[in-house]
């Protein structure tokens, strides 16, 4: 999958597409059926492995039908009993309704999203933790409000970028274990109580299906939308981080910085002087959006009534997949730009020197103590490094 007006959208890959949607589908209803065969209410002959019965090319197919029915699950059901027939045509989908196919697909397809976001993550603390340490003591000027302020080391900036990228890994090891969705037309389990002649058989069905999709097994949720609002905000607050430190990158690697530069920059088509900082910009792209999309998930759960939405839940689907494979593009685009960050020492120091006088807080210190001004005046920069690298330490699993 790629998009012509998301450059590195390809990196993504087949996260969330319509293709990999359609297939989580199609694994929800495969596991359903199982379930029911494996329960001895539908017969052996009703197995079918009905994931085989599908392939990309009928997403078309699938999503012109769901005009119709306003989501794409009976257009799925259609196509796989017509390709099936026989028994498997006449159980599949017994007992579900079309809100847990889609939302039990949907948390499928964030899965996939979360662990590549979550892998990405990781190489960027270890990626950063390196750093810190490296240029723990390298000089620097610190800018507030866009001016000279205070020395710093590059060492405190790059924690502080750690820090921002360990409140987003914290975010997503916050999240709430994905749930699956079976709770039938109303989220009563009334159809499925009928099949499984039970209550408490019903209930037992909708853990099977958790267990068979590797999703925790919880009462039919249908309206109550938080886990969707906090993977949404989680997502947001990654691309907060990613979007601090391309912002610091492409000031800093401007010709009268020069403190940072990309790995590798892009050109222009006219000026070939130029050394575009791509990634950066295309990172805080991602982090431009990423809180409108959120705040979209939210609008929609806020939308929720009865207990199916009309329209809060169809709002849900395309924000979701936007939103997941904008992240995961822009969680590869900062590791990829940590990995190759060139830093000049020299720069930062001569920065720096030629910022002037910048002590007059530290003399103001000293007249109140009496004490004699320190040689340098960072403060406890490398505690605080310390203090991030030991909590990166504790993400990574690295001691």
């Amino acid at each position: 999958m790629t998009d012509l007006l998301w450059p590195g959208d390809h990196r993504a890959g087949h996260i969330f597409s319509d293709a990999a949607f359609l297939t989580a589908m199609a694994r929800v209803e495969n596991a359903w059926l199982s379930v029911l065969v494996d329960a001895g209410i539908a017969p052996d002959s009703a197995r079918a492995d009905l994931t085989a019965t599908i392939a990309a090319t009928d997403v078309e197919e699938v999503a012109v039908a769901a005009e119709t029915t306003g989501n794409p699950v009976p257009g799925l059901v259609t196509l796989l009993r017509d390709r099936t027939g026989g028994e498997p045509a006449r159980w599949l989908h017994r007992g579900l309704t079309s809100q847990d196919v889609v939302d039990t697909a949907l948390m499928l397809c964030l899965r996939d999203a979360l662990e590549r976001i979550h892998d990405e993550t990781v190489a960027q603390v270890r990626r950063l933790a390196e750093l810190a340490e490296t240029y723990r003591d390298s000089p620097m000027l610190a800018r507030t409000l866009t001016q000279p302020a205070l020395p710093t080391t590059i060492g405190m900036k790059v924690a502080h970028w750690l820090g921002g990228v360990l409140d987003a890994a914290d975010s997503l090891a916050a999240l709430p274990a994905l749930p699956v969705q079976a709770g039938g037309a109303a989220g009563t389990l009334a159809a499925a109580t009928e099949l499984a002649d039970s209550p408490g058989d019903a209930v037992t069905l909708s853990g099977r299906l958790a267990a068979a999709l590797d999703l925790t097994d919880t009462p039919p949720w249908h309206t109550t939308r938080s886990v969707l609002t906090r993977v949404g905000d989680a997502l947001a607050t990654c691309c907060d981080a990613w979007g601090h430190i391309a912002g610091d990158v492409a000031i800093g690697s401007r010709a009268e910085v020069g403190e940072l530069a990309e790995g590798r920059g892009g050109g222009s088509s006219t000026m070939p002087h130029k050394s575009n900082p791509v990634l950066s910009i295309l990172i805080r792209r991602a982090a431009l959006v990423a809180p409108s999309l959120s705040a979209a998930v939210h609008v929609a759960s806020a939308a929720s009534v009865d207990e199916r939405s009309d329209g809060g839940w169809h709002a849900e689907w395309a924000t979701l997949r936007t939103l997941s494979r904008h992240t995961v593009v822009a969680a590869a685009q900062t590791a990829e730009l940590l990995a190759g960050l060139v830093i000049d020492t020299d720069r930062a120091a001569a920065n720096l020197a030629a910022a002037g006088d910048l002590l007059a807080e530290q003399r103001s210190m000293t007249e109140l103590t009496g004490r004699t001004a320190r040689r340098d005046y960072t403060g406890a920069a490398g505690h605080l490094i310390d203090v991030v690298l030991q909590r990166a330490r504790h993400t990574t699993g690295v001691t």
